[in-house]
């Protein structure tokens, strides 16, 4: 087991990975102090982001953020090796892109190596909600809100799926729901994401993000790390099948890919086993 207590703000998150591995709760929310919003303000929130996307202060503030968050690509992204390049000539245009969730500046390694497209991000509505510099970014960088409620659910999350669509952009959708700080296994993903891709009938692109461990020591708990990454053969829907059957066989492949690129990377079997090692860059230390 993991020792008690300790200074680092990571700990109680590693504790939590632990107990949830344990548990085979792959998809459970680990962070701790996320805030949470009420139905009807988290509906006031998105209806407040939507609003806003038509005026001309967010689409100017759009291009600074887009243009800031690519240069941060380029920066967190130098020198990475990715492997696999050659399987996005198959998707020029429209796809849902899915990868493993552990930090959340992956999205700018994904962004880079998938040679800097505009690439919109499903993430969770209190993200909105951010003071500040993050919160700025949140508001005016190519988001797309998800939300619990049902109804938004059926309705307003598959217009803005499908406008993006339609004007050929990709779309990173995290199946692992949960960000798990530094966590290098992949876990099992949930359906939601090829659920849309088999609805709209547009490919899925695969991707796993490695973290190593490098030599530099950045805190008492932590030593840097940096990445690779792998692109996988993309998921095509099954014209043949049904939206259901598609979702799930897209799902089942994606997840797939991912445990082999992690037994790739990592060069060991893929086990769910917790162990120190699952948490890249961490010392272990109280």
């Amino acid at each position: 087991m993991i020792e008690k207590k300790s200074a680092d703000p990571h700990t109680p998150v590693i504790k939590n990975i632990e107990r949830a591995v344990q548990d085979g709760r792959f998809n459970d929310k680990v962070e701790v102090n996320d805030p949470t919003l009420p139905p009807a303000a988290e509906k006031a929130v998105i209806d407040h982001y939507l609003a806003s996307q038509t005026t001309w202060r967010h689409r100017f503030n759009n291009v600074i953020v887009r243009t800031g968050m690519n240069l941060s690509a380029r920066w967190i992204g130098h020198g990475i090796q990715v492997t696999g390049r050659e399987n996005l000539a198959a998707v020029p245009g429209a796809a849902i892109v899915t990868s493993n969730h552990f930090s959340p500046v992956e999205n700018l390694i994904v962004r880079k190596a998938l040679g800097m497209p505009r690439l919109y991000i499903v993430s969770q509505t209190t993200n909105l909600e951010m003071p500040g510099t993050l919160g700025y970014v949140f508001n005016n960088a190519d988001i797309l809100p998800i939300s619990a409620d049902v109804n938004y659910l059926a309705h307003e999350f598959p217009d803005l799926l499908d406008t993006v669509f339609k004007r050929q952009h990709k779309v990173l959708i995290y199946p692992e729901q949960e960000m798990w700080y530094n966590y290098r296994k992949p876990r099992p993903p949930k359906r939601g994401a090829y659920y849309y891709a088999a609805r709209f009938n547009v490919p899925v692109i695969s991707c796993f993000v490695a973290i190593h461990t490098l030599a530099k020591q950045v805190s008492p708990a932590f030593n840097k790390v940096g990445y690779s990454m792998q692109i996988m053969p993309s998921i095509f829907p099954d014209p043949q099948k049904s939206v259901r059957e598609n979702s799930i066989a897209m799902m089942q492949q994606d997840y797939r890919q991912k445990c082999q690129a992690y037994e790739r990377a990592y060069q060991r079997k893929l086990t769910y086993q917790f162990s120190r090692d699952d948490i890249a860059g961490w010392r272990g230390k109280d």
